[in-house]
């Protein structure tokens, strides 16, 4: 399996940037995403970013690794982690439901 990482643009180029993540600076391949600007943030996996996307969701992405790294280490308050989840069954995508008949 593999975990997409958000990455922040340092400086970006023709087919790659050089991005901020977890680990220190990265150089990205960008050729799937075009050339972002400085400053964007894009969802990487392997060292090849496959999306650009906002802030907001490069956070909810940091904190669900985050307790994902929580949860192997022990802690089970994934409420605390995903509020957004707390008190109800999570729902499928649109996409994944089942066809309902006329």
């Amino acid at each position: 399996m593999c975990i997409g990482i958000p990455m922040q643009i340092l400086e970006s180029g023709e087919h790659n940037a050089l991005c901020q993540g977890p680990d220190g600076p990265r150089i990205v391949d960008t050729r799937l995403v075009g050339q972002p600007p400085a400053g964007a943030w894009l969802l990487v996996f392997m060292h090849a970013a496959r999306e650009v996307i906002d802030a907001q969701r490069a956070q909810q992405i940091q904190d669900a690794l985050l307790a994902l790294q929580q949860a192997m280490a022990g802690d089970a308050d994934l409420d605390r982690w995903f509020p957004d989840l707390a008190g109800r069954e999570p729902q499928l995508p649109d996409f994944l439901q089942p066809p309902t008949r006329p």
